[in-house]
């Protein structure tokens, strides 16, 4: 029987370490993973963030991209709330569907917590 209990806590760190990304920066899935001590849990941190729309409070899920900088999580934001222009609006520059300067933006929450 799966437990429960662990799946709400690897939520509940995946949304205190996404809402501590400052504006204008952006982290990777894989580092959310690894600073939880789960590096191989990129993918689980991904279907977190999928169902945190209507967290409270708010966690800033369009500051979490892939390892390339890619917006892959894109296509799962409201369509009142694009991803990409949530971090246009934070200053972070969005070409081809991908983060500008990656390694300038990039917050590394290994360093940072």
């Amino acid at each position: 029987m799966k437990d429960t209990h662990d799946d709400r806590s690897f939520e509940q760190d995946v949304y205190d370490v996404v809402r501590a990304i400052p504006p204008g920066r952006v982290t990777s899935y894989g580092a959310i993973a690894k600073v939880l001590g789960s590096a191989r849990a990129s993918r689980r941190v991904g279907w977190v963030l999928n169902k945190s729309f209507g967290a409270e409070p708010p966690v800033p899920a369009h500051r979490v991209v892939n390892r390339l900088g890619m917006l892959s999580g894109a296509i799962h934001f409201p369509a009142d709330r694009p991803m990409a222009a949530q971090l246009e609006g934070e200053g972070v520059r969005i070409e081809n569907d991908t983060v500008v300067d990656f390694e300038r933006v990039f917050w590394d929450p290994m360093r940072e917590l």
